[in-house]
């Protein structure tokens, strides 16, 4: 058993200090006016998209729209935005909120688990990722996008230690159960992968370690919460979610949004990492840890699963890893069969992994005060057209700066034999809209220009107060102008041909963000039975009107 865990923190002084830090960390983004986005300004723009959806015509995500993300990752956002709240407010408040909601737990997991100074640095990790402005990684910018992934960190933060460590001191295992199955099915309404990766184990740890009132508990807890969802909002909720689920893992254009899976796991940026939770389950066995060592070898996939699955491929499970093994550290003497001394190989994996996982915390934990303290020169607001989201702020070179690229080798040009010698995978995607290819065109820059120019031009054309759908990436169109949001459609693009149904017309841009999205959606279209006839053609877009085959 491990000696440093003798000592457990204070509560009192503990929750004391936690909640100054809290405060500070949801208090410094309100300090400046507005809110900058300088990362990812479409992830906020789908955001943004949902959530007003949500908090102006009470649609629900996999009812109204498709999204494989949870509601939970929406809906307090939406609350807030309910009540009169512009969206950055709306966002911040609801960081605030998720902060608080989990502010009991994280004291019962911090006193309980990690001994004097490590349930500082624990709580501190939760909170960041609750309280956070970027998605991590260390690029030092400001970010709504992916909050839902730094949210379910934090409940897997609280999960996993409960369901690994045996506790300091007085068990209370019905407690301890009821957070578990709380928090996992929270994961399950807030992003399901991860209930997907950490449930195994979750359950493993808790039988290992005979809990058999803490399992109990916890599958009451989870069952408690899917019952009161299913009260809230019914019955085809989940077999919405679960079809817009099945919808994206068979996507050819968003199945995994960053490096392969076999990167995650032995490429030279994460080998490291990989390596270290492998001898923690190795050394952690070998001390006698047995319970913890199982559970952590069945984490160890799921971790990497999750990173391989997160845009970024952030290794956020990192800092956990370091905090659960110098918890556990062995006693001075014992030794493992080759005679190796456990206490420092346990203390050193245990350093590396928070050393190896301190820039991304690093990141969020300066996030705020980033917020609070950059100029807002040369920002604009994001929707000019939505009061609703009047404090969102974007650079106006990033909004208004129209930049495409286009292909040098198309036919008729002097280049175009050349196109041949490229192997057909690595050509860019054709878009073909009634048998014409479209030209070869990306939108690299000024997306919001584009968006605030196209929508102009279709209301002065007589298409406002209309459902456009558009075949890219995005769209949100009624967020730029007089349109409706198209029922049924996705605020961002993964399969299939989402809202076809409902909308009066389909956009396509002549220079998307990126041809696949247009391209797969067009086949989709056409493979429904869709007949499109054009309505429109301009210079940036054409509109066409469906109509079934």
């Amino acid at each position: 058993m491990a000696e440093t865990r003798r000592t457990a923190a204070r509560p009192g002084r503990l929750a004391a200090g936690m909640a100054v830090f809290a405060l500070a960390l949801a208090a410094l983004p309100f300090v400046g006016q507005g809110l900058p986005v300088t990362l990812y300004e479409g992830d906020a723009l789908h955001l943004v998209d949902i959530v007003l959806r949500m908090a102006l015509f009470g649609e629900l995500p996999h009812r109204d729209f498709m999204t494989p993300l949870g509601i939970l990752g929406f809906a307090p956002i939406a609350g807030f935005a309910r009540l009169g709240l512009d969206f950055a407010h709306a966002f911040l408040a609801a960081q605030a909120l998720v902060a608080t909601l989990l502010f009991g737990p994280l004291l019962r997991v911090a006193c309980s688990r990690f001994p004097g100074g490590l349930a500082w640095l624990y709580g501190v990790c939760v909170l960041v990722l609750c309280l956070g402005l970027v998605h991590g990684e260390t690029v030092p910018g400001l970010a709504l996008s992916m909050h839902y992934n730094r949210w379910a960190w934090a409940l897997a933060y609280l999960a996993l230690p409960l369901a690994l460590m045996a506790p300091i001191g007085r068990r209370r295992p019905v407690l301890d159960g009821a957070l578990i199955g709380g928090a996992m099915a929270m994961l399950a309404l807030l992003k399901i992968t991860y209930f997907v990766a950490f449930a195994p184990a979750v359950l493993i740890g808790l039988m290992a370690r005979r809990e058999a009132a803490g399992v109990f508990a916890a599958l009451l807890a989870g069952l408690a919460v899917a019952a009161l969802a299913t009260v809230l909002l019914g019955v085809d909720f989940w077999a919405g979610y679960l079809r817009d689920l099945i919808s994206v893992a068979g996507s050819e254009t968003r199945a995994a949004p960053g490096d392969s899976l076999s990167m995650v796991m032995t490429g030279p940026k994460y080998l490291g990492g990989s390596l270290l939770a492998l001898f923690a389950v190795i050394f952690l066995r070998q001390a006698g840890e047995r319970a913890a060592g199982l559970a952590l070898l069945l984490l160890v996939p799921g971790f990497l699963y999750v990173t391989y699955q997160n845009f970024g491929n952030d290794p956020q499970w990192l800092p956990l890893l370091g905090l659960v093994a110098l918890a556990l550290l062995p006693g001075e003497t014992l030794t493992n069969g080759l005679g190796w001394r456990l206490r420092p190989a346990v203390l050193s994996l245990g350093v590396a992994a928070l050393a190896l996982g301190a820039g991304s915390m690093l990141n969020l934990l300066f996030s705020p005060l980033r917020a609070a303290l950059m100029p807002r020169e040369g920002l604009v607001p994001m929707l000019t057209a939505r009061s609703e989201a009047a404090g969102l702020l974007v650079g106006a070179a990033h909004a208004y700066g129209v930049q495409r690229r286009i292909s040098g080798a198309e036919p008729g040009s002097p280049a175009a034999a050349l196109a041949d010698r490229v192997p057909e995978k690595d050509r860019p995607t054709p878009v073909v809209l009634n048998g014409e290819t479209l030209p070869t065109c990306t939108l690299e820059l000024g997306g919001q220009g584009w968006f605030e120019t196209t929508a102009a031009d279709l209301q002065a054309a007589g298409y406002g107060g209309s459902a456009v759908l558009v075949a890219d990436l995005l769209s949100g169109l009624w967020l730029f102008g007089d349109f409706r949001p198209v029922e049924g459609g996705a605020p961002w693009y993964y399969a299939g041909a989402p809202g076809i149904a409902a909308a009066d017309y389909l956009m396509v841009p002549l220079c998307p963000s990126q041809a696949k999205y247009s391209a797969t959606m067009l086949k989709a279209v056409t493979d429904a039975g869709w007949r499109l006839i054009e309505e429109r053609r301009t210079d940036g877009y054409i509109l066409l009107r469906p109509e079934r085959g």
